[in-house]
């Protein structure tokens, strides 16, 4: 693998994506650096003590790893238009005794100071963002703690940004990828634009080494995206059903149906876009969900953990990129042992 990433003794280029919300656990990350890749801590929606509890049940396993961030990149929602969403959802969300009429608007940065004091106090070996780009002197700051600083981009201009802040190596993200895309300007829809042609986009922007992510679930779409110039790849959805994996029994189950073959990139989960596979809430409400982060997260938090907790797939989101078919149920050592095959 390309320096620098080669310095954590990673022997396979496949890396498994930080997975906020339950399926990046402890155990997956461990299972992926010890099939001699590396994984990532899911740092968004936890707090400072949580994520550290995470890091410590890591460290106890002796393997590098590393640790994403939701980096600061607030959509404020206007108050009428928050409510008229919320007035928009309110029936489904009363399926589960939720008033989200009542809901107020959360503009929160997701404990970002609380979380960039403890990764600078206790450095780990990587330290990913997404949603945003830190100021350049957080960056300096965790590179003098000797961390490897990950900047999520979605184009070429992005990629310039990053680079220009500092960050060492850039997780290029296409349309394809499940869950939250990581685009700076998420109140436009990101183009869809294949990972290759991207990687190459990006290439001609930076000379930073490239982690390729977006849609990669099979060992050719491995193989296709390192000989396209990524020194790595990045996995996420092809992981969800895996035995280490925290994802929702519900979202495992409409990951393994066949008659859900389809994925959407909606707002409607949490104000930014993200793909998933359709279900109830995306086909009623995708058209409609206006831009508004985090405040239309916290707005459907509620109703999404009773619909997971209820085994019901059709109000939480359920994410997935487009290779969500090659998903499978077994030990995350194999998943990426196979999708190395073709290396």
């Amino acid at each position: 693998m390309a320096s620098p990433l080669a310095a954590l003794g990673v022997g396979t280029p496949i890396l498994a994506a930080p997975m906020a919300g339950g399926p990046s656990t402890p155990a997956l990350v461990t299972a992926a650096a010890r099939a001699n890749g590396l994984g990532f801590l899911a740092g968004g929606y936890k707090t400072a003590d949580a994520l550290a509890e995470q890091i410590t049940q890591v460290r106890r396993e002796g393997v590098n790893f590393g640790v994403n961030l939701f980096a600061p990149g607030p959509l404020p929602i206007a108050t009428e238009a928050f409510r008229r969403y919320a007035r928009a959802i309110a029936p489904t969300a009363q399926a589960y005794d939720i008033d989200v009429q009542a809901a107020e608007i959360v503009e929160d940065d997701d404990h970002w100071s609380d979380k960039i004091d403890l990764l600078l106090s206790e450095p780990v070996p990587v330290v990913s963002f997404t949603f945003g780009i830190p100021e350049a002197a957080v960056i300096a700051s965790l590179r003098a703690a000797g961390t490897l600083v990950v900047q999520t981009v979605t184009s070429p201009a992005e990629a310039r940004l990053a680079a220009d802040a500092g960050a060492e190596v850039l997780a290029v993200q296409a349309s394809a990828a499940g869950g939250h895309s990581g685009t700076l300007t998420p109140q436009r829809i990101p183009a869809s634009i294949p990972l290759t042609h991207l990687l190459g986009e990006v290439r001609q922007a930076v000379s930073l080494p490239l982690v390729a992510a977006g849609g990669l679930a099979t060992p050719p779409g491995v193989a296709g995206a390192l000989r396209a110039g990524a020194a790595a790849v990045m996995v996420g959805t092809v992981l969800l059903r895996a035995d280490e994996a925290g994802t929702s029994l519900p979202h495992k189950a409409a990951l393994a149906d066949p008659a859900r073959r389809q994925t959407v990139v909606t707002r409607a989960f949490t104000g930014r876009p993200a793909r998933a596979l359709r279900n109830h809430f995306t086909d009623h409400y995708t058209h409609i969900a206006p831009t508004g982060y985090p405040a239309l997260h916290h707005l459907t938090s509620p109703m999404r953990k009773a619909a997971a907790a209820a085994g019901d797939p059709e109000r939480i989101n359920l994410w997935a990129g487009t290779g969500h078919g090659h998903a499978t149920a077994e030990p995350a050592a194999q998943i990426l042992q196979r999708l190395a095959s073709r290396l």
